[in-house]
């Protein structure tokens, strides 16, 4: 069970590293500006007062430009992998965020797939990670963030049975932490956000049970 869950996270890894491979071929679409604001990053997903989070983990103000399409790829790999009846599948990154002039290494990506039923309740976490409550779980590291949630929608016949579970994972650079609580706090910020978009673009009852503000409540353990 344990080499299927590093799989899984493996294939994660990959699509955040594509994030940087893929950044600046999205920028030459026709109708895409070369560089856009914080505030209109990954189709204007964090315009507002999201934007100064944005340049907080990124360190930066100006960032490449982004496919529009994503979130309807995200969605549609999302479906595909529910319709399939595995108990998870990889998804699709539904944030680009190229900070400019940044390598690979100084970028940031968010992304989405289907987790399988036993990888919540496992509070294994790495150097830095913290617990908290929500979603179904929520995690987050300096560097990074996961939130775990289930989604009933009309789209998905049978799911009031069997509910979509889904993963949003969010990576970004080092380098650009304040302190150890507001990196991490920033980070579940950004991904909440990407997440309730998604719930919403799917129709999930209830959002998923992701309140429409991020919840940074540390989680307790036993």
């Amino acid at each position: 069970m344990e080499a299927v869950r590093v799989r899984r996270a493996l294939c994660t890894v990959g699509l955040l590293m594509a994030v940087g491979a893929t950044a600046a071929g999205c920028g030459e679409e026709k109708g895409t500006p070369d560089y856009v604001g914080s505030g209109e990053v990954c189709d204007g997903l964090f315009k507002g007062p999201l934007a100064k989070t944005i340049e907080s983990v990124t360190g930066a103000t100006s960032f490449a430009g982004t496919n529009a399409n994503a979130m309807d790829r995200v969605v549609d790999a999302l479906e595909a992998g529910y319709e399939s009846g595995h108990r998870w599948a990889q998804g699709d990154t539904l944030c680009r965020i190229a900070p400019e002039g940044a390598g690979r290494k100084g970028r940031a990506g968010i992304t989405f797939s289907m987790y399988a039923p036993q990888d919540v309740g496992d509070l294994r976490l790495p150097a830095g990670g913290k617990l908290y409550t929500m979603g179904k779980q929520s995690e987050a590291t300096p560097t990074s963030a996961a939130l775990y949630f289930e989604c009933v929608s009309t789209r998905f016949k049978g799911s009031k049975v069997r509910p979509m579970r889904i993963l949003g994972n969010f990576g970004r650079p080092s380098g650009h932490e304040q302190n150890l609580s507001d990196s991490r706090e920033a980070n579940l910020t950004v991904l909440h956000a990407a997440s309730l978009a998604v719930a919403k673009t799917l129709q999930c009852e209830n959002n998923g049970g992701l309140p429409e503000k991020p919840v940074l409540e540390p989680r307790t353990t036993n």
